[in-house]
């Protein structure tokens, strides 16, 4: 198995954001690029039939500054995925991944993503194709495995023969799925994490890049698997606290720039909120994967309470935002003020 053929055109990102379903828009990867610079992030996974005959500037657009960005397409039919990486790296994306690890019904309909884990072979044509069709990387997001097809060496094999084909990376969640009894929202949960055995496929195939993905939500633990794997991958925790990537930059791409705040961020992010409006756009549309930007702060849910009363509103502006930033920040002088006091009142009483 250690004989299969060497990544040779991906780059390595200690880091990158999950495509996820109705959070990684256009919108929420913005927002997480005013945070950090260097995480490679990923699109919603987009099927290959939207692609060819869907809305594609709708679909596959992205601003400018998302880059290093990644596409990722579902689908099982080498042709249409080799036909659609080409029509994203013809829009500009850095790289284009297929999804091998979503269990939900319409990809069972479809017999894709997970599914595709009983078809390396498939898998593995594709790769091929895709790669003869584009320069840029061409990677595999995938599960350990599903139903009675998750032994350790049923991953190992469905990865020896994808590998072949030139497979530029592998994200490997570090859960199987259960296709009937639990829902995609079970399988996210349920099925225990087994990191160990994305360590050992490291191992295993020592040429080949390896990312974990799967339960990860801090930058300790996010340290803890590069000891074992060249790559990290976060979903939820990114959604859930946005600003747990503000020191991803400083301490896995050896950036000397600092850190953003939370407030540097909202004022990075009116521009872009101005401009989606004057397209045509809402306000909720961006600003609700800003909710908890502030999780976990003094005045969070002052925030969080003030975009949802008058952020749903048909002409609702940037000013909405603003507003909410000037609340956010009035709570959390308060609260520091609170504390300088007591501090001083401490002192005054001595010991």
């Amino acid at each position: 198995m250690a004989s299969a053929r060497p990544c040779t055109r991906a780059a390595t990102h200690p880091v990158s954001l999950a495509p996820m379903m109705q959070r990684t828009d256009r919108h929420f990867r913005f927002l997480l690029r005013q945070i950090t610079r260097h995480t490679l992030l990923y699109t919603e996974m987009v099927t290959t039939g939207a692609v060819l005959h869907g809305d594609r500037d709708s679909l596959l657009g992205f601003h400018g500054d998302e880059h290093p960005i990644a596409l990722q397409l579902g689908g099982d039919d080498p042709d249409a995925l080799a036909a659609c990486a080409r029509i994203g790296e013809d829009r500009g994306y850095d790289e284009v991944n297929i999804n091998v690890g979503c269990p939900s019904d319409r990809v069972q309909k479809g017999s894709f993503g997970v599914c595709l884990m009983a078809r390396p072979e498939r898998v593995a044509e594709a790769v091929a194709k895709m790669r003869a069709t584009v320069s840029i990387p061409v990677t595999v997001k995938h599960r350990i495995g599903f139903d009675d097809i998750d032994r350790y060496e049923d991953m190992a094999r469905f990865v020896s023969v994808v590998a072949e084909s030139g497979c530029d990376r592998f994200s490997v969640h570090a859960r199987k799925a259960w296709l009937n009894g639990l829902s995609p929202k079970e399988n996210r949960d349920v099925p225990p994490l087994r990191y160990e055995d994305v360590y050992r496929l490291k191992r295993a195939f020592p040429h080949l890049l390896i990312e974990i993905n799967g339960g990860i939500r801090t930058l300790d633990a996010m340290t803890e698997h590069l000891d074992s794997v060249d790559g990290v991958m976060i979903g939820r925790a990114a959604y859930d606290d946005p600003m747990l990537f503000a020191l991803v930059d400083q301490r896995f791409y050896v950036s000397r720039e600092p850190p953003v705040t939370r407030a540097d961020v909202v004022r990075k992010m009116l521009p872009y909120i101005a401009e989606h409006i004057a397209a045509g756009g809402r306000l909720h549309n961006v600003t609700r994967h800003m909710n908890m930007l502030f999780a976990g702060q003094a005045g969070g849910k002052v925030w969080r309470r003030h975009l949802s009363m008058y952020g749903m509103a048909a002409d609702a502006g940037p000013e909405v935002v603003e507003h909410a930033l000037v609340k956010v920040l009035a709570v959390a002088k308060d609260v520091q003020m609170r504390r300088a006091k007591l501090v001083e009142q401490s002192v005054q009483e001595g010991p």
